[in-house]
């Protein structure tokens, strides 16, 4: 899961600065980005920042292994696979 500032970042390997979407390199120097492309990244990932809204706590997996409980464990299993259904990942 990444962020916009992430995208800019991954797509131009100078940039280690971004300011209100301005990026610079390591000497402050302005370097000239492709928002468009940066926005297209971050709107790739999506669906990850859809899954982790809607996962079950963690907590719930761990209480089912802590617990010996298998019909819980498989209940967390259930629905992280649900919200995966839900939100696919894109081709």
């Amino acid at each position: 899961m990444i962020s916009i500032v992430e995208a800019i970042m991954a797509l131009n390997p100078s940039v280690v600065t971004v300011r209100e979407l301005e990026a610079f390199d390591k000497d402050d120097n302005p370097v000239v980005i492709d928002l468009d492309a940066a926005q297209a990244l971050f709107d790739s990932t999506q669906y990850q920042r859809d899954r982790a809204a809607e996962y079950p706590p963690v907590t719930d997996y761990l209480d089912g292994i802590v617990k010996g409980d298998t019909a819980q464990v498989q209940a967390y299993i259930d629905a992280c696979l649900a919200v995966k259904a839900k939100y696919s990942k894109p081709e």
